[in-house]
């Protein structure tokens, strides 16, 4: 091969025709040299001093290279670094767990193009048809009870489409999926910090490729109508361009259909400004359903403002999602059965993870034996599914809580690589049951335009109608109780407001005691039945209501009721 020069754009390594292009920035001052590695190996082959281009960067370019039979890395300054625009890593194929890289274990890999995606393409599912699966790629199958034959892996995650599609979810969000190194003080489970961002983990693929595991896992989901987002919690300092060419570059070679961005590191209106991102979801964390969601669920006074704002808001403008449980915090079983954190396998006293989780434990800590803590803790988990899968913005749940999953009260897993962390398959006939009640309630989403509207509801008679797209309610028709005592509402949503479906009312009742909510007229000759509530489940034939001007509620429960 020959060495001729470099071009300073892009950053990284860039395979051409008849060339493969090095460049890298580099401080001011310091030394560059390029380290060549025959693949496989730990010794370099060859240095190539890089040359100054423009600014800071060092470039070098080779015709006639095989490509394929080398890896590479940087010395700056007699000291060893990955290419942090690398594409792909050797070295790195499994989990290592805890302990220090040696100096050339780790070396940057040469990729080419050359992957069939049989036409495939980003899905651009709409954001009130989403219904989301937040997900940790290796946790979510690592466990032995996934019963899947590549644990832990992107390929686990493809044996497991069937069954999400059966439960109803079309998008996954996956905690980070790119090169983090997992070996530390403490290991690093979930990926955050400084990492190869544009490199997927080869630990995360069976055959140990990162990058051919993540383009068959995104294939694979959208053949199954499955979205596929990735989180990109970019570390502190990172610079706003290697982030913006980092998502185009995901969405661009992995077909990627959004990303999940912490808005003080990464601007998330520039991002979406951009034109190859233009049709991307660019999303983010928020807390607002969360926490209004969780109080409201264990009868907090003074929520019912907070609750009928989040019900009725939207996703699209500010990119959020609703979700009630996260991988910070309690899973949903843990919700309801910790009033406090049991962080001490963490290794820091229990003094890491979130202090304020708006959890109630139905009357004692941790496993219980007693019926009536049971039974409430059932109730509060179904009363909890209908607040996220009813709510009007992108719902999203947390992988495994639909069946139960529990993290022992651990609500701060980063470290945890076991099976706290992991999610466990095994399902109780209490869990089977509540998995069949959330594909149930996805399904009854997914049947009612009124529950999920392409422009948010706001309140107002849109269509001349006589009726409002949403209205509150209580003892009283048309009049909420949103006095500080309150701990009920109920929500009426209009089938006037949207094309095809049903007038549908939500009523909420999180008291500890039972209420009396006064029901709307409907227009004409229709009449109001019972669909579906906390106590038996979604109905498969809706039941008429004997009174169709009030009815009486149970304490801590919902009822979801719709007109025809």
């Amino acid at each position: 091969m020959e060495k001729i020069q470099g071009k300073p754009l892009p950053l990284g390594v860039t395979v051409m025709k008849e060339q493969v292009n090095f460049s890298v920035a580099v401080p001011e001052g310091k030394e560059c040299a390029l380290l060549l590695y025959r693949a496989g190996e730990k010794k370099p082959c060859a240095s190539y001093e890089m040359e100054a281009c423009v600014g800071n960067i060092r470039v070098l370019a080779f015709t006639g290279m095989q490509y394929s039979e080398y890896e590479y890395n940087y010395e700056i300054d007699g000291k060893v670094y990955t290419d942090p625009y690398t594409r792909a890593l050797a070295g790195r194929q499994e989990w290592l767990g805890e302990g220090e890289a040696a100096k050339h274990e780790v070396r940057s890999r040469i990729c080419g193009q050359e992957y069939e995606w049989e036409g495939d393409k980003p899905l651009e599912t709409p954001y009130h048809k989403v219904v989301g699966y937040a997900l940790h790629v290796r946790g979510f199958t690592k466990d032995i009870s996934s019963k899947v034959k590549h644990r832990g892996t992107f390929q686990g995650v493809m044996e497991k489409i069937p069954y999400m599609q059966e439960l109803g979810i079309n998008q996954i969000q996956c905690m980070p999926v790119y090169e983090f190194e997992e070996r530390g003080r403490r290991t690093n489970y979930w990926g955050y910090g400084e990492a190869c961002y544009f490199a997927p983990k080869s630990a995360y693929s069976s055959g140990g490729d990162g990058v051919k595991g993540l383009k068959d896992m995104v294939k694979a989901c959208h053949k199954a109508g499955i979205e596929v987002v990735l989180e990109m919690p970019f570390a502190e300092g990172t610079s706003r361009l290697l982030a913006e060419e980092c998502l185009r570059f995901y969405v661009m070679e992995y077909h990627i259909d959004g990303f999940i961005l912490n808005p003080y590191v990464v601007p998330m209106e520039a991002m979406k400004a951009d034109p190859v991102l233009g049709k991307t979801k660019i999303m983010k964390h928020q807390e607002g359903f969360q926490n209004v969601a969780r109080r409201f669920l264990k009868g907090d006074e003074g929520m019912v403002n907070d609750v009928i704002y989040w019900l009725r808001r939207g996703s699209k403008e500010e990119g959020i999602f609703n979700y009630i449980t996260t991988h910070t915090g309690f899973t949903l079983h843990d919700l309801v059965s910790y009033d406090g954190k049991h962080n001490e396998a963490n290794g820091e006293n229990n003094q890491d993870g979130p202090e304020y989780n708006y959890s109630w434990n139905c009357g004692a800590e941790g496993a219980s034996r007693r019926k009536a803590v049971t039974e409430l803790r059932a109730r509060q988990v179904r009363n909890a599914f209908f607040m996220v899968l009813l709510s009007q913005g992108t719902p999203c749940i947390l992988a495994g809580d639909e069946f139960g999953n529990s993290q022992n009260g651990n609500n701060n897993v980063y470290c945890q690589d076991n099976p706290v962390g992991w999610v466990n398959w095994k399902t109780s006939r209490a869990g089977r049951e509540l998995t069949k009640f959330v594909r149930e309630l996805i399904a009854l989403r997914k049947s009612h335009p009124v529950l999920a509207p392409a422009e948010e509801f706001m309140g107002i008679d849109r269509t001349g109608c006589g009726v409002p797209d949403v209205s509150y309610h209580g003892e009283s028709a048309w009049r909420a109780s949103t006095e500080v005592s309150s701990r009920q509402i109920g929500v009426y949503y209009s089938a006037a407001s949207v094309e095809g479906g049903e007038d549908c009312f939500a009523a909420y009742n999180m008291h500890w005691l039972g209420h009396e909510f006064a029901l709307p007229a409907l227009p004409g000759k229709l009449r109001w039945y019972l669909k579906g509530s906390t106590d038996e489940g979604i109905l498969d034939e809706p039941r008429l209501l004997e009174d169709q001007r009030k009815v009486e509620i149970t304490p801590r429960t919902v009822l979801f009721i719709i007109g025809r």
